[in-house]
């Protein structure tokens, strides 16, 4: 092995890197994103549509309104107008907010001395910083991302973008950093900058949460969003939920031929964080629908959007406490809590972000629930499926995580146990 700055540096040779099985199952994924950004970029830039313009040119023409109507509410890769924050969104919250959510445990654990945590922390800050980058990559396939330039050149910095794009700058580096510490195995420059990372994090996690929660509760019209009570705390306990479950998952998948009884032990320690956040997380959405919208609270307690919610409820809270709650369990039954959570709160934030879009307005008028009747016939619930781009850029993320993931863990061996 060769050696810089202390670091060691495996002889990895680009064949091997780019064949392995690993990178195979990333190309399949990234060809999905791939594919969706094509259909995305297609529908944005390149397919022809009315605008205003035509429309004054050619008033009252039929056509020119059908292709109005297309341009706004049309099936492409667009994101519609009715349902304004989609799966994108959910994408880019679930994966900053899990992978956020790793790296403040890992920081609280070097922190605090917590070496089953510590032995796998370049690991699990590897995978927190990747589930990063996949979600930013997600938020930008939402955007205008031609035309980015233009945020420069008129920022506006009490946008969201703007608020949020400073913590990255700053948040990302210090974990690149904390990741060659622990490398470069600087124990004590580790704990001071754990210091700091913690500090950082919690700053980073609270302000990202507030600003994701008020960007929501900024849409007075889509009351599930601005009455769901203490809306930070509902992404920070079903975040650190999740966290704790890929922790987990990751640990078996990584762990399970080399060291098993430290897989063992490392698992079991997780187990006990995941009980208290479901723990959390059942006890606040036990709640939380006493304070909601009493017509948003119908549709998805008992109309539409229920199956949804008690999939997620029964996913991510009902069943890993059952799971979970006894110590001494075996294994397989940590996985099966693991996945769960997994895809559970993936659910839940699929049923919070479509859920709000249900009813298009609020009563503002004191006549019910605006409708966009002058496009399509009036429904008492309007929810569109994502198109097929949107969905296949989500899903191709997951291949940005492995991609990364697979290339500094080959040349790093992050996924070691470090000695402590």
């Amino acid at each position: 092995m060769a050696e810089h700055a202390r670091i060691k540096i495996n002889p990895v040779t680009l064949k091997a890197l780019l064949t392995s099985k690993t990178m195979l199952i990333a190309y399949a994924f990234l060809f999905l994103a791939l594919i969706g950004a094509a259909d995305v970029f297609y529908e944005r830039y390149y397919l022809l549509s009315a605008t205003a313009h035509d429309a004054g040119l050619f008033p009252g023409n039929p056509e020119v309104a059908e292709a109005m109507k297309t341009a706004v509410f049309g099936e492409g890769g667009e994101v519609k107008r009715e349902a304004p924050w989609s799966l994108y969104i959910v994408n880019y919250m679930y994966m900053i907010y899990v992978g956020s959510g790793i790296i403040f445990i890992v920081a609280f654990a070097e922190l605090f001395d917590i070496k089953l945590i510590k032995k796998t922390a370049a690991g699990f800050l590897t995978l927190g910083l990747a589930m990063i980058i996949a979600g930013l990559f997600t938020i930008l396939m939402d955007l205008n991302i031609l035309h980015l330039h233009h945020m420069f050149l008129t920022p506006q910095f009490t946008s969201g973008m703007w608020l949020m794009m400073p913590l990255y700058m700053i948040y990302i580096p210090l974990i690149v950093f904390e990741i060659y510490l622990i490398l470069s195995h600087k124990d004590a420059w580790v704990k001071k900058i754990a210091v700091l990372i913690l500090i950082v994090s919690l700053l980073v996690e609270f302000v990202e949460f507030y600003i994701q929660a008020k960007l929501f509760d900024m849409n007075s019209a889509r009351h599930l969003w601005t009455t769901y009570p203490f809306l930070t705390l509902y992404f920070m306990v079903s975040s650190f939920v999740a966290s704790a479950a890929v922790m987990t998952f990751y640990t078996y998948l990584t762990y399970r031929n080399t060291d098993k009884s430290k897989c063992a032990d490392l698992m079991s320690f997780i187990q006990q964080i995941t009980l208290y956040g479901v723990m959390a997380l059942g006890a606040y959405e036990a709640t939380a629908y006493l304070f909601i919208d009493k017509k948003w609270a119908e549709i998805i307690l008992f109309g539409d959007f229920k199956l949804y919610f008690y999939l997620y409820l029964s996913m991510a809270v009902a069943i890993p406490f059952i799971l979970l709650f006894k110590e001494s369990i075996h294994y397989r039954y940590k996985i099966l809590a693991s996945v769960l959570i997994i895809i559970g709160t993936y659910i839940g934030k699929m049923v919070f972000v479509y859920g709000g879009n249900a009813y298009p307005m609020s009563d503002r008028f004191g006549v019910g629930f605006e409708k966009y009747a002058e496009y399509e016939p009036v429904r008492d619930v309007i929810f569109f499926m994502p198109p097929l781009g949107e969905i296949a850029v989500v899903i191709g993320s997951f291949g940005i995580i492995l991609f990364l993931y697979k290339i500094v863990d080959s040349y790093f061996s992050v996924s070691k146990m470090q000695e402590v």
